[in-house]
């Protein structure tokens, strides 16, 4: 993931479904965005595992190829 907090410009960590900067201390909120389409994807939560599905016909995408963007606060 190479986004950057928009406040510092410090690599942002992947927890979950936001970006932690430990630069300020602060979270951003995530969306998860299809590889193939750039469509929002469902995020589908299961005893401990995070999947995500395309709803435009590409079906499970893997989290390694997940496109994950800032959302607009």
């Amino acid at each position: 993931m190479d986004l950057k907090c928009p406040t510092c410009h410090n690599p942002l960590e992947l927890i979950g479904t936001h970006g932690h900067c430990h630069g300020c201390d602060k979270d951003y909120p995530l969306h998860a965005l299809c590889p193939e389409c750039q469509q929002p994807l469902d995020v589908l939560k299961a005893c401990g595992a995070v999947d995500y599905f395309c709803q435009q016909g590409h079906g499970l995408i893997s989290k390694k190829r997940v496109i994950f963007a800032l959302q607009d606060i």
